[in-house]
């Protein structure tokens, strides 16, 4: 007897949330079949697809998860074929699939920071972010904040000081991305299970059955998503071309989209863009499950900040002090 014929009492609870695919949802709302295309509409922007308009085919594939690797290599291929057509650029789509046996982490040194924003403005280019020019940030999955020295309250923070005119004195840089957390509310709040935690401690998103309904935007409590109002503004010269499917392929009008820490690149031995770009090495990367690596040893030794820590996360992502 397979899982679809087992009485609900005998389904496990993986078994069950797997069962909650867009067609449930559609249904749990009222909505049915018949509905599918005012609840699209309702919802506009969705998925930006063929010629701009929504795909019922395209709507309705299957979830990353359940892809066969035949199913999922005609996706990328296609994925491949509309970026050239869309934006002029030809893109290698891969499927990075996470390391075994790791957990990847990041440290950042709040006393090396100096709020200069290379991070991110690397952020926007390495993972194809919407933008009308190349100082344009509006998208960026890193936001960088100045505080008073010796405050830790975000709520009086400042959002918009002049990057040319950093380091102020008094003040200090705290960067605040996705947080990658072990007790992702991001992923409870989806209602498809479109988002989900990856072996290697990533959260990532399936663009293509993200419904955009933005609970998870709502339960991040560190703002780390974004949301997809309207169709990508890249030109030919702003594109990477170098793009996987779970990370910094151009995504599509109408989903949510986040930090993948660069999956694209660490997952095939390189550190994020971020970390690449920081003039005064305050980001550290790496795998903590390796105790000789220099991200655990700074966890193991350092003075570590963890944000927001009273709401329970347990992100992977931490900040410390050198003294």
């Amino acid at each position: 007897m397979d899982s679809s014929q087992k009485p609900p009492e005998s389904r496990t609870v993986q078994e069950a949330a797997r069962a909650m695919d867009r067609r449930t949802f559609l249904k749990n709302t009222g909505l049915g079949a018949v509905g599918f295309l005012g609840f699209a509409a309702a919802l506009s922007p969705l998925l930006e697809l063929e010629k701009g308009d929504l795909s019922l085919d395209d709507f309705l594939q299957k979830h990353y998860r359940e892809l066969s690797g035949d199913e999922l290599e005609k996706i990328l291929r296609e994925l491949e074929r509309r970026t050239a057509r869309d934006f002029g650029v030809e893109p290698t789509i891969s499927d990075a699939r996470p390391v075994p046996g790791a957990e990847f982490v990041y440290a950042l040194n709040l006393s090396r920071c100096v709020g200069c924003r290379r991070c991110a403005h690397a952020c926007v280019k390495e993972n194809n972010q919407s933008r009308t020019s190349d100082q344009d940030l509006e998208g960026s999955f890193i936001r960088v904040l100045e505080l008073e020295n010796g405050s830790m309250n975000l709520e009086n923070s400042e959002h918009y000081y002049d990057p040319e005119l950093v380091p102020q004195e008094g003040k200090y840089y705290m960067p605040v991305q996705c947080h990658q957390c072990r007790n992702a509310p991001c992923v409870k709040a989806c209602p498809v299970q479109a988002t989900w935690t990856q072996d290697d401690g990533i959260t990532v998103v399936d663009y293509n059955w993200c419904i955009g309904c933005r609970y998870c935007m709502a339960a991040c409590p560190y703002y780390a998503r974004r949301f997809n109002f309207s169709k990508p503004k890249l030109e030919p010269q702003q594109i990477n071309p170098n793009q996987a499917y779970l990370g910094n392929r151009i995504r599509p009008k109408g989903v949510v989209e986040k930090c993948t820490y660069c999956l694209q690149r660490t997952r095939e031995g390189e550190y994020p863009a971020c970390m690449e770009v920081c003039p005064t090495g305050a980001r550290v990367f790496g795998n903590i499950t390796d105790p000789d690596s220099e991200v655990a040893q700074i966890i193991k030794d350092k003075r570590i900040y963890v944000l927001k820590e009273e709401v329970g996360t347990q992100p992977r992502f931490y900040y410390f002090f050198d003294k």
